[in-house]
């Protein structure tokens, strides 16, 4: 398609919010400030907001101005313009090629984070003693609460734009995955399909997707601890002396005590991971067959459910398990490294002041947040790596070749299909075709009927024709464009008048003609809101005949050259 779902007219609500110039086009301290959400917020208070009152997202934030860039750094990483030799490093280089920008900046806000956030503990000693002077100069006094006041400026403004960048990257990263996941999901050839349920695919976008675009809130987080023990110890080195570095010591045990604990906790991740896809495909093929169950065997299914749930469940007591040991570990790091360094001040001599001790307290007290963040950092650090080789090894299966039926544009021939010398076979590797010895021409404006029994093939032409089946030999050419119905209705949620047209523009006199060709009329006269009735989900709400009569009435509206109509009497 080439609309967006969402593509809409700016009305005058959305203009007057600003539309896409609300971000886009904002001035550098309205950025800064975060101004340029006042419109909106100020709508928003006098009434309830809708679709159009909503600002459309930047074309940088669109999946529509991701996709073709992150395709771009996927092909010169990759070396090869096929999903099928991504490797997780690949993707993650992709990735990162297509959104540094945003990186560096949340880079830059995290670091300037993190230096403000430990102005406060160095400042501590000196107003301490500032405080126990007895001429106290008033400059001095100014000067130190403006030093506390601006740090708190700064750390309060990087922070929040740190949130904000933070989950923009996030959406970019979601939108390229979830992308790419569907476009691979649409040229799947027919083993793969066989071999990855709809519930794998299902995982693939709302959990491994979600998981990677969540790891944009720890990414800085592993170059940023670092920093934060060399800032601690320069704290610690101008407060404590030599004993900072029996600190230093206490918070890498600490950090070593979390290896092997991440190693088993990695484990558990891919196995409740693969707990979760058996379950997931069960579930999938239970709903696809519920009535036959309710007639059938529900007992015995369900107690198969329940054996697939208590495998995932057993992996993730597991995991939930080594998740606690990692937080015990930590929990209790802060109290630790200031018994060991307060100890050692003890055996070394060093007297310890009143400014000294509160700023050593302050400095481990700001280090306690990145010490207990440690376990969760792990943790995400695994669940990203598991879910991006679960997305690497979805890119591997086996697509649909392109090169099965050769288009030909409108115009460049009167032949609308030929197949010549075709033989075509769903299993590659059986020995007797689904299809053989294939030699037809069909030409324009010729209406051709395919009658036979059940199993016959008659679903399989059509599919060789859209080049869905693999080709042994031969070859099938096209010329125009193709309307395809099939066997069973394919429904989107939404009203009527958006199923029949499918995201393209309304012309009211050719619609109409369309309703009453495929004898839709009657039933528009009988629904409460005619063809602005929601349908439910797969056209729940409508009887067999009309939803097949409404997929006729979808391919009749489109400029088509050819009609593909799989049992159009059912």
């Amino acid at each position: 398609m080439d609309q967006p779902l969402l593509d809409r007219a700016a009305s005058s609500s959305s203009k007057a919010t600003g539309s896409r110039a609300a971000f886009t086009d904002a001035g550098f301290f309205s950025v800064i400030t975060f101004s340029w959400m006042g419109p909106l917020l100020d709508l928003g208070r006098r009434k309830a907001l809708d679709l159009d009152d909503v600002p459309t997202l930047d074309d940088n934030d669109s999946v529509q101005g991701i996709l073709p860039n992150f395709e771009a750094k996927l092909v010169s990483v990759s070396g090869s313009g096929k999903y099928t030799d991504v490797t997780t490093i690949n993707l993650v280089k992709a990735l990162v090629l297509t959104t540094w920008k945003l990186i560096l900046f949340t880079a830059v806000c995290a670091l300037l984070r993190t230096v403000s956030s430990y102005v406060g503990p160095y400042l501590i000693e000196y107003f301490v003693d500032y405080l126990n002077r007895s001429p106290q100069s008033a400059k001095e006094g100014y000067i130190l609460v403006l030093s506390f006041v601006v740090a708190q400026f700064i750390e309060g403004l990087s922070s929040r734009h740190l949130l904000f960048r933070s989950q923009q990257l996030g959406v970019r990263v979601r939108s390229a995955l979830v992308a790419v996941i569907y476009q691979k999901g649409l040229s799947l050839s027919n083993q793969s399909r066989e071999s990855s349920s709809s519930g794998e695919i299902i995982n693939a976008v709302s959990l491994d997707a979600e998981r990677v675009a969540d790891f944009n809130w720890s990414i800085h987080e592993l170059w940023l601890f670092p920093v934060q023990i060399i800032l601690a110890m320069l704290i610690l080195y101008s407060t404590l002396g030599l004993a900072a570095f029996a600190a230093l010591a206490a918070t890498v045990l600490t950090m070593l005590a979390n290896l092997p604990i991440g190693r088993i906790q990695q484990n558990y991740q891919e196995k409740m991971m693969d707990a979760k896809d058996a379950r997931m495909r069960a579930m999938s093929e239970m709903l696809r067959n519920m009535r036959i169950l309710k007639l059938q065997g529900w007992e015995m299914v369900l107690s198969k459910i329940m054996e697939l749930r208590k495998e995932e469940m057993h992996w993730l007591k597991k995991d939930v398990y080594t998740s606690v040991m990692l937080i015990s570990v930590f929990f209790g790091a802060p109290a630790f490294v200031a018994m060991v360094t307060f100890g050692s001040c003890l055996l070394l001599g060093i007297p310890l002041e009143t400014g000294k001790v509160l700023s050593a307290l302050a400095t481990f007290r700001q280090l306690q947040g990145p010490i207990n963040s440690i376990p969760d950092i792990v943790s995400v650090i695994i669940q990203t790596k598991v879910s991006l080789d679960r997305i690497c090894s979805f890119m591997h299966l086996e697509e649909l070749s392109s090169d099965v039926v050769t288009k030909l544009p409108r115009g460049t021939t009167d032949v609308s299909i030929e197949v010549r010398n075709g033989q075509f076979s769903w299993n590659t590797s059986s020995e007797v075709p689904t299809l053989r010895n294939l030699n037809f021409r069909i030409r324009q404006g010729m209406r051709v009927a395919i009658c036979g029994t059940v199993g016959s093939g008659k679903s399989s032409l059509l599919s060789c024709i859209l080049g869905e089946i693999p080709r042994l030999s031969g070859d099938v050419q096209t010329c125009g464009r193709i309307a395809y119905v099939s066997q069973s209705p394919w429904i989107q949620s939404g009203t009527i008048e958006h199923n029949i047209l499918f995201d393209t523009k309304l012309h009211r006199e050719r619609y109409e003609k369309v309703l009453e060709a495929c004898c839709l009329k009657k039933d528009m006269e009988i629904l409460p809101l005619g063809d602005q009735t929601i349908i439910g989900e797969r056209g729940i709400n409508l009887s067999g005949g009309q939803k097949q009569r409404m997929q006729i009435a979808r391919a009749l509206y489109q400029d088509a050259d050819i009609f593909l109509f799989d049992d159009p009497f059912s």
